[in-house]
């Protein structure tokens, strides 16, 4: 007879492997944004394009946070960031909106009013 501890293999299919495949998939490897967040950055991004105030974008996405870049030009710095840190949502707010020169233009819980401080303020026109 063949101990099962002498199989390859078998401490893999024992109990505290099963444990720890579990912990390590209640981890977020990444944060990204929801369905939800996503829709408000891309209608927020196809009005500025239809303003022809944007022209691209970029998303990244790493273990700490995620982030929702816009440019002018495909090749220049972004003129916002958008981003969102899980870790500062209980303090400051999980969304900010960070400038070109790295100012933090807003900052807070709800990424709707966030947003709201790059929409183009509304002109009255006089004819």
């Amino acid at each position: 007879m063949i101990d099962s501890e002498d199989t390859p293999g078998a401490r893999s299919r024992g109990l505290p492997a099963l444990v720890s495949l579990q912990a390590s998939a209640q981890v977020p490897q990444q944060v990204v944004f929801d369905r939800h967040e996503l829709g408000e950055l891309l209608s927020l991004y196809g009005r500025m394009v239809a303003a022809g105030e944007w022209r691209d974008y970029a998303m990244d996405f790493t273990k700490d946070r995620a982030v929702f870049s816009v440019f002018r030009r495909s090749h220049e710095v972004p003129l916002f960031r958008i981003e969102k840190n899980p870790k500062l949502a209980r303090r400051q707010g999980a969304y900010a909106v960070t400038g070109a020169a790295g100012q933090v233009l807003k900052r807070g819980h709800d990424l709707h009013r966030v947003l709201a401080v790059l929409e183009r303020p509304l002109r009255l026109v006089v004819g």
